[in-house]
């Protein structure tokens, strides 16, 4: 068995390396931008580099590219590919889906893999713990965190129990070929998240209230106004609202899913520096 793992170069795909290699089984990482000898070329948005990255390969861990998911799949097929394991997002289950830019590109690769001769399953986390790690920009600027929702919900989950799902999927066929939504065991506000950062660092985490459109002049240059309107949208939606736990990460990986505390004892040092 090999496993091809793309956007090596992401907490999720460095980890699940790392545990499938454990196991003893062949890795092949694969990034569009390779870091060294150990990693191919496999951008997904060129298709030229999948024949070579699939030669061989009996599963695949894959990001969702769209642009050219379906020269991929072909390939893939060619290849004789086995499993796709593809890490989507639980956006896709929202009632707009089609309409908000952050579920389009994970949507459209899943209908595309539903539509190949593949196996495939879809791995659906909604809100990455590291998502939190955004916020040091503005703590080494000595500004305060900009929240136009500080009581908007989400379920953060740590990158090493969606890497602990992955590999429990590439590695028994009995739990493939569905989707999993995938979740951290709690729902929490983001101003209860910074409160826990806050306990964990032994420093302070100070935030201010702003508006939609404060928050998007803020943001200009990093994030897209079309997507910083999806998030914006989904913030308010949660605003109060806890999200439901699933119990699909203790079901695949024998253990509760991490707490967002233990992901900030992980990372403090990311916000220590």
């Amino acid at each position: 068995m090999t496993v091809l793992v793309t956007g090596s170069r992401g907490a999720v795909a460095r980890t699940l390396i790392g545990l499938l290699r454990e196991r003893g089984l062949a890795v092949r990482a694969a990034s569009s931008r390779p870091a060294g000898p150990e990693t191919i070329r496999c951008d997904l948005t060129d298709p030229a580099t999948f024949a070579a990255a699939l030669n061989g390969v009996t599963s695949v861990f894959l990001y969702a590219e769209p642009s050219h998911i379906g020269a991929f799949t072909e390939e893939a097929a060619a290849a004789g590919v086995e499993h796709i394991v593809l890490l989507s997002s639980s956006s896709v289950l929202a009632p707009d889906a089609e309409k908000s830019p952050l579920a389009t590109s994970h949507l459209d690769v899943e209908r595309a893999l539903d539509a190949s001769s593949l196996h495939s399953t879809s791995l659906r986390p909604g809100a990455f713990a590291s998502n939190a790690l955004a916020w040091s920009w503005s703590l080494r600027s000595g500004r305060p965190i900009s929240l136009p929702f500080p009581g908007a919900h989400s379920d953060p989950i740590h990158e090493a129990d969606i890497a602990e799902a992955a590999l429990a999927v590439l590695t028994d066929p009995g739990l493939g070929g569905r989707p999993y939504t995938l979740t951290g065991p709690e729902s929490l506000t983001f101003a209860e998240q910074l409160d826990i950062l806050s306990r964990v660092t032994g420093r302070p985490f100070p935030f201010r209230q702003v508006t939609r459109e404060e928050w998007k002049q803020e943001m200009a240059e990093h994030i897209p106004a079309s997507y910083a309107d999806s998030l914006l949208n989904w913030w308010q939606s949660s605003d109060g609202v806890p999200v439901e736990p699933t119990r699909a990460v203790p079901e695949l990986t024998g253990h509760p899913a991490r707490t967002f505390a233990t992901w900030a004892r992980d990372h403090a040092g990311d916000f220590r520096a």
